[in-house]
């Protein structure tokens, strides 16, 4: 049965690159990839850094949160009202 297969042992590469959209989405994904390991790098020589810096964009974050939440919460209040 494994003599009818034609792809068993195959450790080769495939005879034509990719082209077009696959060719994008295979250089997307490198460029991910070299950029997480850099910064998984850097986080790993600098912790104290990493720590603030996400702490820090974490509360910018909750406050855009907390502004966006409240002004929509204000408008909805202010069209609720019927006894105007």
């Amino acid at each position: 049965m494994a003599k009818d297969d034609p792809t068993v042992g195959f450790t080769g590469t495939p005879t034509e690159p990719p082209t077009g959209v696959r060719k994008v989405a295979s250089d997307a994904v490198d460029a991910v990839r070299r950029e997480t390991s850099a910064v998984a790098a850097g986080a790993a020589e600098h912790p104290h850094t990493a720590t603030g810096l996400a702490l820090t964009v974490g509360a910018i974050g909750l406050c855009i949160g907390y502004i966006l939440g409240r002004n929509s919460a204000a408008a909805d209040y202010d069209s609720r009202r019927y006894w105007r």
